[in-house]
């Protein structure tokens, strides 16, 4: 490449061999494949939180949100699309949208097909009758399954996965790779998500291994450190989403030990009390900055007042020395990084950060998120090459700049 702008030693060129960068100078010897034009080379960027299988499935569901369909009358026409006898898959769904659901609050709406709709969170899912009579489930009482993906899966039609769209997708905002976040991956994923043209860390089959969390089955400190101390010497990611999901996970890693690479996923709740004590531990942070915007409505609404000073904190927990990273959490968020560190820079409950560290939320090393990578000799060539300077890019923080995205040297994008 020709005639990009490097952080730190201005315009150069950089050649490319095997995959990582061979040589960074000025007017390098050889044919360029690629001419900058000026523009900035980044690392590039990675969403340390999402869900691949999930996110794929979005082209063959119907979005039901609160910012895709209009109130009950909308919901209600949103299931009603397509063929009669049909299976439905409606995702993202609110309680702002149309209530409370359940199997007969569904059938209301769409008796003559089977669907399923899951809850914006992706725990839980709601089956009309139809559904369950289709599926053998005629007896299972409101139809409602929470956390039950595994056993539900065998007993519906095959959802088309569109990995390779989705990749596209991701390759034109720069993001270069992919920690898949599931909580107990198939054996077989690791295969069937090796179609995308981005890097992988499947949570569970690479470090770290993902441990789940729900208030309803919650265990004591004592038995999860027991659960750490089984997978060790691996980190953990841990899911806390709640105040005594944190405050049970401190506890648990106080009596294992904590190593590095240990995670908090989401850290929707961490009070200030806390901070101290997740620095003293050495743990990163992978959190999503971008819902109290997308959630906003919601949140002050259904979230206990006590915990909304505390929702998904980032410069508190920067600014304290905590190591903090990003994930979209797509398909329950959204998809696209540069909207998220948009939502980080813009939010106005102090917990807003500068651009270059909003930037710097998807730029940790894949398996070490707290462990920043940058465009030198040596390291892996996936990288986002922008239209513009940094400096520019910085003002916007926008995915219209990404010009090209190389996934190990190999162009995956189409630079015109």
């Amino acid at each position: 490449m020709r005639n990009v702008e490097v952080e730190g030693r201005g315009r150069v060129d950089v050649r490319v061999e095997d995959g990582r960068i061979a040589e960074i100078g000025e007017r390098l010897p050889g044919r360029a494949e690629l001419d900058g034009r000026g523009g900035a080379l980044l690392p590039g960027l990675h969403d340390h939180h999402v869900h691949l299988p999930a996110s794929a499935a979005e082209a063959a569901s119907v979005r039901v949100g609160p910012g895709d369909v209009r109130g009950v009358d909308g919901f209600a026409a949103a299931l009603r699309r397509g063929t009669p006898g049909r299976w439905v898959r409606a995702v993202g769904y609110h309680e702002s949208v149309a209530g409370d659901l359940d199997r007969w609050v569904l059938d209301g709406f769409a008796p003559d097909r089977p669907v399923r709709v899951q809850h914006r969170g992706g725990a839980l899912w709601v089956w009309n009758s139809a559904a369950l009579r289709a599926a053998g489930l005629a007896s299972e009482g409101d139809g409602r399954f929470w956390r039950e993906d595994k056993r539900l899966r065998g007993l519906v039609p095959p959802v088309p996965l569109d990995l390779e769209g989705l990749g596209r997708r991701a390759a034109a905002l720069g993001i270069t790779g992919f920690t898949n976040a599931d909580p107990r991956p198939g054996a077989g994923l690791p295969r069937l998500l090796s179609a995308l043209p981005q890097r992988l860390v499947v949570m569970g089959v690479d470090p770290p291994v993902k441990v789940m969390l729900d208030d309803t089955t919650l265990p004591t400190p004592g038995e999860l450190a027991a659960v750490v101390v089984r997978v060790r010497p691996r980190p953990v990611a841990v899911h806390c989403v709640t105040r005594v999901q944190l405050l049970v996970t401190l506890l648990a890693l106080d009596e294992a030990g904590s190593v590095a690479g240990d995670r908090i996923e989401h850290g929707s709740v961490i009070p200030a009390e806390t901070i101290p004590w997740i620095r003293r531990l050495g743990l990163t942070v992978v959190t999503q900055p971008h819902f109290p915007v997308e959630r906003g409505a919601a949140y002050a609404t259904d979230t206990d007042p006590d915990d909304r000073p505390h929702l998904y904190r980032c410069r508190s927990l920067a600014e304290a020395g905590i190591p903090v990273a990003a994930g979209t959490d797509a398909p329950y968020g959204t998809a696209d990084p540069w909207t998220v560190m948009r939502a980080a820079v813009g939010r106005g409950d102090g917990e807003a950060v500068d651009r270059r560290t909003a930037l710097a939320l998807f730029l940790g090393d894949p398996r070490h998120p707290s462990r920043g990578r940058q465009v030198r000799t040596g390291r892996a060539a996936d990288l986002c090459l922008l239209h513009v300077p940094l400096r520019e890019a910085l003002e916007t923080l926008s995915g219209e700049t990404v010009r090209a995205t190389l996934v190990g040297g190999r162009l995956v994008t189409s630079p015109e």
